[in-house]
């Protein structure tokens, strides 16, 4: 008999019912969220965990370049955007590297606030 975990059925409903807005933000989360837990990893020489994570990472930031709409003329820039951030944590993860993480770290948190942002103006219109 399995036993329903509340927290792990939140999480789904969440999903399912998020905005497409609201999902690339749990995107951008999320990929947050492994590459912290990466830097951690590598701070502590775990190298499986941070094997793991960045892989997670770098599948989430796949997710983001696959999923945009190449009739918009950003889509251009930011598919590069995508690509650069995930040769960085291919190179992170195979030179065991902290600053590179940390690089990556940074553009993720710039798009997440962004998409906020725009989450925002979208409702106030």
């Amino acid at each position: 008999m399995s036993v329903i975990n509340p927290y792990q059925t939140y999480q789904q409903n969440s999903v399912m019912t998020a905005s497409p807005q609201e999902l690339t933000l749990m995107l951008y989360n999320g990929c947050l969220k492994f590459i912290r837990l990466s830097k951690k990893a590598m701070t502590e020489k775990n190298y499986e965990v941070k094997n793991t994570n960045i892989i997670k990472a770098q599948n989430i930031i796949q997710e983001l370049r696959i999923t945009l709409n190449q009739e918009i003329e950003i889509s251009n820039n930011m598919t590069q955007l995508y690509e650069y951030m995930h040769t960085r944590l291919v190179d992170a993860n195979i030179k065991n590297n902290l600053e590179i993480l940390e690089e990556v770290e940074g553009y993720v948190v710039e798009l997440r606030d962004t998409w906020k942002q725009v989450i925002e103006l979208a409702k106030k219109n």
